[in-house]
């Protein structure tokens, strides 16, 4: 069991399943990605850089990608509570998945350019 997989086990299983729905969308679109727990919660390097980072939340998951994401994406993140280069989704809303999985595909091209 990795340390993920040991953080991910600590919620109720609703959580659980979104936590590990964002893991799939990133291990399926960057499986070379470097796989750590950093700064508390799950995060991915690809080329030795930070892809993203999330974490569970008593009302919220965190999404942290960069503010270079979040300035891509910022007419779709608008909805939403955010800081610099993070953004929160509420557990009482749906979690936009497809705005997720761009945002990874965002950041693995900036990582590969640099």
């Amino acid at each position: 069991m990795t340390e993920i997989d040991k953080y991910i086990q600590n919620f109720p299983d609703e959580v659980q399943e979104i936590l590990l729905k964002i893991r799939d969308l990133i291990k399926n679109l960057a499986p070379e990605a470097e796989e750590q727990i950093a700064y508390g919660m799950p995060g991915y390097k690809t080329n030795k850089k930070p892809l993203i980072y999330f974490g569970a939340f008593k009302n919220h998951i965190g999404l942290y990608a960069t503010p270079e994401a979040h300035t891509e994406f910022k007419d779709e993140l608008s909805g939403y509570k955010q800081g610099k280069g993070s953004v929160q989704f509420p557990l009482n809303r749906p979690i936009p998945y497809e705005l997720i999985e761009r945002i990874i595909k965002f950041k693995l091209a900036e990582n590969n350019r640099k």
